[in-house]
């Protein structure tokens, strides 16, 4: 389901769970949570919910952590 949806339009029901559905396939592909709000028209928050709704074990942030520094031999 990649087209966007109407901006602020409640979604429930069947709409819901197919969009639930779709948007945890993609994600579980490897797509990040704001390509998927980018593509849908829904905020981060929405899609990050519905995920989270649909029982999706969240990826961790990526990039450089915080921790002690390794020495260099």
């Amino acid at each position: 389901m990649a087209e966007k949806l109407v901006k602020g339009a409640r979604i429930s029901g069947g709409t819901r769970d197919k969009l639930a559905t779709d948007l945890k396939k993609q994600y579980e592909s490897g797509k990040s949570i704001r390509e998927l709000a980018s593509e849908t028209g829904r905020s981060y928050g929405f899609v990050h919910r519905l995920l989270s709704e649909a029982g999706v074990t969240l990826r961790g942030r990526g990039g450089a952590t915080r921790g002690k520094a390794r020495k260099k031999a």
